[in-house]
């Protein structure tokens, strides 16, 4: 499939602040089953850009600039992927599976989800990959998506106990049930391409990777319920959201902030509106 993204980020501060730095996550990285034809990213002001690689391996860019009251963050492409079953191959593997058995303050559980997730694993047995369907399976039913509970700073324990949430929400309490039943697994950051054809959205998408033995990394939407197809484009990972939000920073002085996304993910010749599925914050 050959998806056109754009994602734009937009901040205001009133009065003006005296300085910014941002750390952008925004670009994806080419492997087996995805490729990037063409990606650029766009600035409104003058600033700086340094691009890096992270520890986990995501393209980071280090984005600073001097006094402003508008600053837009935009980037955008063609991303070319294939439906690998949900299988990655390819990817730069920086770490052995066990690190992704941490738990950090996003994705530890209470006794209710270790109950939760023990009861599955031991229904599965040595079964890793069922249990990692079933979990998936379970947590969507557990779960009622809802963009007003929950922000960013929502652990998993939080929004299990809502049972309610947004797709960031489901990746962090399928992150750490996982690592509850012994399984490593990691947070994703990417764009979910709508077969209802509706483009348009508030912010980007969220889903998971859990690591079987035998087929290696895996990825697993939990709030659609499926696992990861070519309607997926992958951007960053992380332990969790902190680790792979698209912009995440600071500013200097300045007064009241004011933050709006538009994402837009088509099929290259595609046109449509919609809705999105995950939250951003600075």
């Amino acid at each position: 499939m050959r998806l056109r993204i754009s994602h734009a980020t937009t901040y205001r501060y009133e009065p003006p602040a005296t300085g910014v730095i941002q750390i952008l996550r925004m670009t994806p990285g080419s492997f087996d089953g995805q490729y990037v034809a063409d990606w650029q990213i766009d600035i409104s002001t003058d600033s700086r850009l340094d691009v890096h690689e992270d520890a986990f391996g995501n393209t980071t860019h280090v984005l600073t600039c001097g006094p402003t009251a508008d600053l837009a963050i935009r980037v955008e492409g063609l991303v070319e992927t294939q439906d690998t079953g949900g299988v990655l191959k390819g990817t730069d593997e920086r770490f052995p599976p066990s690190l992704f058995l941490r738990r950090t303050g996003l994705t530890e559980v209470d006794p209710a989800m270790a109950a939760f997730a023990r009861d599955l694993r031991a229904a599965a047995a040595d079964d890793v990959l069922g249990f990692l369907h079933a979990l998936m399976s379970a947590i969507n039913t557990h779960m009622t998506f809802d963009e007003d509970p929950t922000n960013t700073g929502t652990s998993a324990v939080e929004a299990f106990t809502l049972k309610r949430g947004v797709c960031q929400d489901y990746a962090h309490i399928f992150t750490a049930c996982a690592r509850s039943g012994g399984v490593p697994a990691r947070f994703v950051a990417g764009h979910f391409w709508r077969a209802d054809g509706k483009v348009r959205q508030p912010a980007g998408h969220a889903w998971a990777e859990a690591f079987v033995p035998d087929l290696g990394w895996v990825g697993f939407d939990p709030a659609n319920r499926i696992c990861t197809t070519d309607a997926h484009a992958r951007v960053a990972i992380g332990l969790d959201y902190l680790g792979a939000a698209p912009v995440r920073g600071t500013r200097y002085g300045g007064g009241k902030e004011t933050l709006s996304v538009e994402v837009r993910v088509e099929q290259a010749g595609r046109q449509g509106q919609g809705q999105g599925q995950w939250q951003s914050q600075s």
